[in-house]
């Protein structure tokens, strides 16, 4: 009988997972669930508070070692101070998912006509969408090259940065009382992490490095009723999709299970790319 473990492939046990946005809504997941495989994780946010509570429940609940850090991802000496503080803290870091996304002070400008958006909006969602990511998977890919020779690093996507919307759904629809669109700046953005993350898979390839991407579809996160049902009907499965549905494709993508895998982007969307 063959001593090697397909099951345990899927196990993280010692390894160091850095999640940002890790207190959000779909970061909190990604962070129990490496938890609940074996990992040590970091939970790094720029809402410290929201991190360090997060951090102090995985703690209790998973019997890992997790710790909340700060970081504004757009700004290089908050992701370099983040990167080293983590290291200093658990070691090395094997597991990257570089996942934050920026959202903005003002709804109204964030959904804006695309005629009339403003400039300044604009590089206030890419200078965490884009910029953030760049600046994270420089400094901690720098990490894993340097120090450990391998790692993986995962990066959010999204469907749109794949489709474009179909901007008749958003007819009557409502996020926490604002009436929304989707954004061209949010496509823009997320496509740009794709083709970030292939560029990035070959360039590490030779340092045992693997780099992908997963893009999510539409997650319930407060729409109105309206939305949802739009939505779900341009869904073959018929709805929008729950935060938790994203976690088994990073734990695939983080473990040994994928170790033949790298420049991919997996696209959960409940079949809308299929039609």
């Amino acid at each position: 009988m063959s001593a090697f473990s397909y099951k345990g492939q899927f196990n993280l046990l010692n390894k160091t997972a850095l999640v940002t946005g890790g207190a959000g809504i779909i970061g909190n997941h990604f962070c129990k669930g490496l938890a609940e495989n074996g990992a040590n994780v970091a939970v790094v946010d720029i809402n410290i508070e929201a991190a360090e509570k997060l951090a102090k429940e995985i703690e209790e609940n998973y019997q890992v070692k997790c710790k909340g850090f700060y970081c504004n991802v757009a700004n290089q000496d908050s992701v370099s101070e983040m990167v080293k503080s983590v290291v200093e803290n658990f070691g090395e870091i094997n597991i990257l998912l570089n996942n934050a996304a920026g959202k903005s002070n003002n709804l109204t400008d964030f959904f804006a006509p695309f005629e009339d958006y403003k400039l300044d909006q604009w590089r206030e969602i890419m200078s965490v969408n884009i910029d953030g990511i760049f600046l994270v998977a420089q400094a901690v890919g720098k990490q894993m090259v340097l120090q450990q020779k391998g790692g993986s690093i995962i990066q959010t996507a999204s469907i749109y940065g794949v489709l474009s919307p179909d901007h008749r759904i958003y007819e009557g629809s409502f996020y926490l009382g604002t009436k929304i669109n989707s954004p061209a700046v949010y496509a823009a953005s997320k496509a740009a992490i794709i083709g970030l993350t292939k560029f990035l898979a070959t360039y590490w390839s030779n340092q045992n490095i693997r780099v992908n991407c997963i893009s999510p579809g539409g997650i319930e996160s407060g729409q109105n009723e309206v939305f949802n049902q739009k939505y779900s009907n341009r869904i073959p499965l018929n709805r929008m999709a729950h935060a938790h549905e994203m976690v088994g494709a990073v734990l695939y993508l983080a473990s040994d299970s994928s170790s033949y895998v790298t420049g991919q982007n997996m696209i959960i969307d409940g079949g809308l790319s299929a039609w």
